[in-house]
């Protein structure tokens, strides 16, 4: 047994004894020496072995401390973005008790160092994906949504998922709501593969437990529509991806007349559309700020708020008018 291996055995066994703070402050002390000679590998080895033994016990404010100092080392070892270095951050992520404050700051500078020390300015989408999830099994919609939108090929399903459990707790005719929660941040950020996914695995949940509910197939050659009579604004997010996916500013254009009632009754769509009207159509809109992450940040999310949920206006439940006629072929 080596030396890092010994020390971490020994706050191990404390942390059994219920010694918690003599362990936590016995593994910084150590790992700072290691810090002070530029070991690295014997800091993270010690940081990451006594910050996991310590959250798995339940003390998520120490071992979220240790956490913490991991990603500064890692930081100051400027380690990239790999399996194993990913790999510590996403055991002690899955440590930590569901309610501890320090998660939150852990998961934003584990962002950010990926984002530093990565490929994606964004931050790692499996970092993302993962803390979305944990962040969805809590129970915390918000926090969700912010990760999710970044996240992996697999984040759509989840977000949809999300958004439809946060439905269901809302009157049946608000479906469009949380769908457009799920498909405008992928929208936004030029990722409509996840928009199309997401939207698909809200409206076919929908469908399949809610079997009274109106859905008429309208085919073609090439695309497929499902119309909901009784959701006018389910059918314009639809619609909306159709056109995106054929470039179709005109097309764009019909149905924000077409639906614009509708839309001015929810009345938290418009930024984000006028953004995807010149995102995707080349319709130009004033330059105020950054639209993408205000809007990202405020109307899609909330804000961080701790309303139960979203912002919005009650649409009436109303049958639509026949929708803007459109060449599925």
């Amino acid at each position: 047994m080596s030396k890092i291996e010994k020390t971490i055995a020994r706050q191990k066994e404390k942390i059994a004894e219920g010694q918690f703070y003599e362990a936590h402050q016995q593994l910084r002390v150590v790992a700072s020496r290691y810090v002070k000679s530029s070991n690295w590998d014997a800091a993270i080895d010690i940081l990451y072995g006594g910050a996991l033994a310590l959250l798995k016990a339940g003390q998520g404010g120490s071992g979220g401390d240790l956490g913490l100092y991991l990603l500064e080392v890692y930081g100051k070892a400027e380690i990239g973005v790999d399996a194993g270095s990913k790999g510590k951050l996403l055991a002690l992520l899955r440590a930590f008790p569901p309610e501890e404050p320090t998660k939150k700051r852990f998961v934003g500078e584990m962002i950010a160092w990926s984002s530093q020390f990565g490929e994606y300015p964004n931050g790692d989408p499996e970092l993302h994906h993962v803390a979305g999830t944990l962040y969805a099994e809590d129970a915390e919609p918000y926090e969700a949504e912010r990760h999710l939108a970044l996240g992996n090929k697999d984040s759509p399903e989840q977000l949809a998922r999300v958004e439809y459990d946060w439905y269901m707790q809302d009157d049946s005719h608000t479906a469009a709501l949380y769908a457009a929660r799920a498909i405008f941040p992928y929208l936004l950020t030029g990722n409509l593969r996840s928009a199309n996914k997401a939207h698909l695995i809200f409206t076919s949940r929908l469908s399949a437990s809610n079997k009274s509910l109106t859905v008429q197939e309208v085919s073609g050659k090439s695309s497929d529509v499902r119309v909901y009579p009784s959701l006018p604004l389910l059918n314009f997010l639809g619609l909306l991806l159709l056109a995106i996916q054929r470039g179709s500013a005109d097309l764009y254009r019909q149905l924000a007349k077409h639906y614009a009632p509708h839309i001015k009754e929810v009345g938290i769509w418009d930024d984000a559309l006028a953004q995807i009207g010149e995102q995707y159509f080349g319709i130009k809109i004033p330059r105020q700020g950054n639209p993408l992450f205000d809007m990202m940040g405020s109307m899609l999310f909330g804000g961080g708020g701790a309303s139960p949920k979203p912002e919005k206006a009650k649409p009436k439940k109303v049958e639509e008018p026949a929708p803007p006629v459109v060449d599925l072929d």
